[in-house]
């Protein structure tokens, strides 16, 4: 007997079973992009855990190193934590210096060719919008974000892992659009 035949013999008619595995749903990751990276991560049980990611580099590393090691961070979050099936970044559009620009553009490249290739959803969140669910305003101060986030009970250790709780937090409320 094949494995569909086991399958309808096994099921009501009222069932269908997808011969392509289990249906369930994976986890949603919110990330704040830069040097310093924050990310909140809502597993498929519900449990949110949040921190930082140093992609610093030493003077020892070549150009690449810290999208490489982005990518490996990535990887082991999808196999400890995941699957991962969404993910929600911060759509930043005006950086204040170059060097913030190119890291940014670089991580942001990294992190939607990984998207693409485990078949993961993936959306833009602009700062204001970011700031107006945290706070109700559009243009609040990293204080203000914090102090919110706080307040829900969270306990980031900076400003980046607040917007990566604020990001999670706006993409479970209002699913984002892309779960």
């Amino acid at each position: 007997m094949t494995l569909p035949e086991l399958q309808a013999a096994a099921c009501p008619d009222s069932f269908q079973y997808r011969q392509s595995g289990t249906i369930t749903r994976g986890a949603v990751l919110a990330l704040d992009l830069g040097t310093s990276a924050g990310w909140a991560l809502q597993s498929p049980d519900d449990q949110i855990t949040t921190g930082t990611v140093s992609l610093k580099h030493t003077r020892y590393d070549g150009g690449g190193m810290r999208y490489l090691r982005f990518r490996r961070w990535l990887e082991q979050l999808d196999m400890d934590a995941g699957p991962v099936e969404a993910v929600y970044f911060e759509e930043v559009r005006r950086h204040v210096g170059t060097d913030a620009a190119h890291v940014y553009g670089g991580l942001l490249g990294m992190l939607t060719s990984w998207c693409e290739e485990h078949l993961v959803a993936y959306q833009g969140v602009p700062v204001g919008t970011i700031k107006r669910f945290a706070t109700g305003k559009g243009n609040a101060d990293k204080a203000a974000v914090i102090a919110a986030v706080q307040a829900k009970g969270f306990a980031p250790a900076d400003d980046n892992e607040a917007d990566a709780i604020a990001i999670l937090l706006w993409a479970i409320q209002t699913r984002g659009g892309v779960r």
